[in-house]
């Protein structure tokens, strides 16, 4: 197997920059994480485990980095990445932020510590990736668009599947429509869709209405739209993703409201609970699982074979179900 020594030479660096990069550990610049990388993976080098945690194991390992294990969307991306890492005899180590920014980097160096072929990382808002370690593996991010430090990345428009639910809500007639979010700085994929409202609502000559927004994790069993009901008297109620949905319906319910005959309700991401409900949840369904499996297998093509970074965009498709109704 290559030698850190040899890595070098083939890098044109010192063992010292090598064994930044190779470690996560120390400043180095970016074009040579770069070569360095390359130049690993041209050589079919692969680290060994050397703390006491890693000792003894043999499999190659990637990190993944997900808001939370419970929620079916995410649950469904890893099953998609752990399919396609089983298939190249790789581990996976999950972490989870719980919705908030600050425990992100540290999540992330509790990765590192295993030493990781790469990782693969779903983060609050893809800003927040300047916090992160100066020297990571290849990364690739998941359900965040691409930024400068981390080009590789695959995801849904987010905007593009606001705007299109929020037409096809206002062609069933509905013009009174609220958007119910979780907080917008824990999820930039909630805040494009938002934005996919604003612009689809503006396009009709109707001005949007703010954004509700309430916390991800324990916010859902608690909603109270009684405020919201006498101040907006929504026709349409849009939930910024599908479990978010679930607990408008149980909201409105509590407010003796029915849906969709009082108000009509929609979210995003196409889980299975929402299908189940009757009627069923209109949606706009995402390919969860499909990315998972386009995120492993970019990161092994970057990790293994030194390839480039690609950002990869997945479709998302209308589901019309039943909780939308048409006005008049």
């Amino acid at each position: 197997m290559a030698t850190l020594q040899q890595i070098a030479f083939h890098a044109g660096c010192s063992l010292a920059t090598v064994s930044r990069v190779l470690t996560g550990e120390g400043p180095v610049s970016d074009e040579m994480v770069r070569r360095v990388r390359r130049a690993a993976a041209e050589l079919g080098y692969r680290p060994q485990p050397t703390s006491s945690r890693t000792a003894g194991r043999n499999q190659p390992v990637v990190g993944v980095l997900v808001p939370s294990v419970t929620n079916p969307v995410f649950a469904a991306s890893l099953a998609g990445i752990q399919h396609r890492l089983q298939a190249a005899n790789h581990g996976v180590l999950i972490a989870q932020s719980n919705y908030d920014p600050a425990l992100e980097a540290r999540a992330v160096r509790s990765l590192l510590e295993q030493r990781p072929t790469g990782l693969i990382v779903t983060l609050c808002n893809a800003r927040t990736s300047e916090a992160l370690s100066a020297a990571l593996p290849p990364t690739v991010l998941l359900n965040n668009r691409p930024v400068a430090r981390f080009p590789a990345a695959v995801t849904v428009d987010n905007y593009r599947a606001g705007f299109e639910l929020t037409r096809h809500i206002l062609a069933r007639g509905h013009r009174r429509i609220v958007v119910v979010s979780g907080h917008f700085h824990s999820s930039d994929r909630a805040r494009l869709r938002y934005d996919g409202y604003v612009a689809a609502m503006q396009e009709t000559g109707i001005e949007p209405i703010e954004a509700i927004e309430i916390p991800f994790v324990d916010g859902y069993e608690n909603l109270d739209l009684g405020t919201v009901i006498t101040d907006h008297r929504p026709t349409a109620i849009i939930a910024s993703n599908d479990l978010l949905a679930l607990g408008v319906v149980a909201a409105l319910r509590r407010e003796g409201l029915c849906v969709p005959d009082d108000v009509s309700v929609a979210g995003f991401d196409g889980i299975a609970l929402g299908r189940l409900m009757t009627p069923a949840l209109t949606t706009m369904s995402m390919p969860d699982g499909d990315m998972g499996l386009a995120a492993a297998a970019l990161l092994l093509d970057m990790a293994e074979n030194a390839s480039g970074c690609r950002h990869l965009t997945l479709e998302s498709r209308l589901f019309p179900g039943g909780t939308v109704r048409r006005l008049g």
